[in-house]
């Protein structure tokens, strides 16, 4: 029996992650309603869904409260992605993206639970701050750093956007799942707020030195874009993922100068690896997270989950979305 195809609502749905689980969920036969206001989404995401009638694109903002429940009234789903995006935007405006974290969260659990609507909001492994207990397990600790360094306020309203969704899981029986995703990549990234991928491979196809921040041997783990979404809709869809917390990603561990240099060989590029400090590009009281690793025992038991890309394969498949561009 085919599958009774779905009315959804993405969040930021002009933006990397969310252009591609609209594409994804309209192959599937589901309408699919977009809001973004485009301040670091874009039009150029969507413009090859926006000839397919289900496809429905609403410019708007998600503080706006009258837009978010206009949209929610007509939807069976929602995934909520709208967020401040990479360390470059949370450093230049702190206060925009805490607020339009945690009230934006606030609007749309607000709207879900009228409407009674199932909703995935994803989180992110920033939440873990400077944890070093190392991998990332969903019941860990947060440790955030001092108040005084914006780095720390990203992670802080995305651990308040976590304990909202509970709560409203708890006490008005909302059917709220968490995913904390891990440094996602993948085609149509940019590397404009920060993103080291696509900005490495920039630098690489066009034979500039690549920039490492730091010096390079701060770790982390990439998850493909294909992986990450199929694993978001299945989450949403599963009767025993409400009121959990999921780390969604890799656990493939790479240093970023380990980073630079593979793309360097992939991409046959005669590029150099120079080094600037962080304090030059994000100012002086900026800290970094030494190495982030995923624990993916808990998705892989409720999903038999695991990634399909290896990070070469998905690097693989940016250059060649580069390269055709």
């Amino acid at each position: 029996m085919a599958k009774k195809s779905k009315k959804i609502l993405i969040t930021g749905g002009a933006g990397f992650i969310g252009s591609h689980l609209a594409e994804k969920l309209l192959s599937q036969g589901n309408e699919v309603f977009v809001i973004d206001n485009l301040s670091t989404g874009s039009l150029k995401n969507i413009k090859h869904l926006r000839k397919n009638k289900k496809f429905h694109f609403i410019k708007g903002d998600i503080l706006d409260k009258k837009t978010v429940e206009k949209e929610a009234r007509k939807v069976d789903q929602i995934f909520h992605l709208a967020a401040a995006v990479g360390v470059k935007t949370v450093i230049e405006k702190p206060l925009e993206s805490f607020l339009l974290n945690l009230k934006g969260t606030e609007i749309i659990l607000e709207a879900a639970s009228k409407y009674k609507l199932p909703i995935l909001i994803t989180s992110t492994s920033e939440v873990y701050g400077k944890n070093e207990k190392l991998p990332f397990k969903e019941t860990d600790d947060r440790i955030y750093g001092s108040a005084y360094h914006n780095r720390w306020g990203y992670g802080l309203s995305k651990g308040g956007d976590e304990f909202l969704a509970l709560a409203y899981y708890r006490e008005k029986n909302l059917k709220a799942v968490i995913t904390r995703l891990f440094n996602v990549i993948g085609p149509r990234q940019t590397g404009a707020y920060g993103m080291v991928v696509p900005r490495f491979i920039k630098q690489a196809l066009a034979g500039d030195p690549i920039t490492i921040y730091g010096d390079g041997y701060q770790s982390r783990c990439f998850g493909y874009i294909d992986d990450v979404v199929n694993a978001l809709i299945i989450l949403l869809n599963s009767p025993k993922a409400p009121g959990e917390i999921f780390n969604l990603g890799s656990d493939e561990e790479i240093t970023i100068k380990d980073l630079a240099k593979k793309i360097i060989i992939l991409t046959s590029s005669k590029s150099k690896i120079t080094f600037i400090p962080h304090t030059k590009i994000f100012g002086p009281n900026f800290e970094d997270m030494l190495h982030r690793r995923p624990d993916l025992s808990k998705i892989k038991q409720f999903l038999g989950y695991k990634p399909k890309y290896s990070l070469e394969d998905s690097l693989k498949k940016i250059i060649s979305f580069f390269n055709e561009k």
